[in-house]
């Protein structure tokens, strides 16, 4: 008589072979173990969460203790710098003055970064001479970055800029650098100058007394010095 075919539909027991007891009656199986793994690995998971959950919020940015002339001085050298590579083709100096972050990127990488506006024959040069106008004023990232951003105005387009500098040996290093061009804003048309009053004539022929004279023009005192301002405007 010929043997059965076995039940293709019958799956082994997953708990595999018995394990021998350990003397207390209990017989630890693999199926157990792999059980005990599972439930620690779940409440990890549930741990974990939570311990993220009571770190403190983001540190808010505030703004740089940092006057005027040393936010032009930053921003002026830093384009400028951009502005010779260009024009040069070697990014070796403006890598150089960067920070060791900045310094990660090689110069043939910089000159990949900066391609196009090498190509769009982007001057520069005149923010050595123009007073750049912030629309964020220097202040403190969380990451202790130092970041600013605004637009030199020209005609017809403008260059706008994006800043980040990190502290380095006392000193702010360049971190980060974007530039693009945008149109500028339509100035606003000149109003026509009021039309000068025509004298008219004495009635009945009469004349002004010769003695009389105009009033002399009241001149406005000078206002009172103020200290600058130490926030670029």
């Amino acid at each position: 008589m010929a043997a059965s075919p076995p039940d293709l539909h019958k799956v082994p027991s997953a708990d595999g072979p018995e394990q021998p007891s350990h003397g207390d009656g209990n017989v630890v199986t693999d199926k157990r173990r792999g059980w005990r793994i599972a439930m620690f690995v779940a409440v990890m998971a549930a741990i974990v969460p939570a311990g993220h959950a009571q770190q403190a919020p983001a540190q808010a940015p505030k703004p740089a203790q940092i006057d005027r002339n040393g936010v032009l001085i930053l921003i002026r050298s830093s384009l400028l710098a951009l502005d010779q590579a260009n024009k040069t083709g070697n990014y070796t100096v403006l890598r150089d003055i960067g920070a060791p972050g900045f310094q990660s990127n090689t110069a043939a990488r910089l000159g990949e970064i900066f391609a196009k506006l090498r190509g769009d024959n982007l001057d520069l040069s005149g923010v050595a001479v123009i007073d750049p106008q912030l629309n964020l004023l220097p202040q403190i990232e969380a990451n202790g970055l130092m970041h600013m951003a605004g637009f030199f105005p020209s005609v017809p387009t403008q260059v706008n800029f994006d800043l980040s500098f990190a502290p380095v040996n006392g000193q702010w290093r360049l971190f980060g650098i974007s530039v693009s061009i945008g149109q500028s804003a339509p100035a606003a048309p000149t109003p026509p100058e009021p039309p000068v009053a025509q004298k008219q004539p004495a009635p009945n022929g009469a004349k002004q007394p010769a003695g009389a004279k105009s009033a002399p023009a009241i001149k406005l005192a000078p206002p009172a010095n103020k200290p600058a301002d130490d926030q670029p405007k």
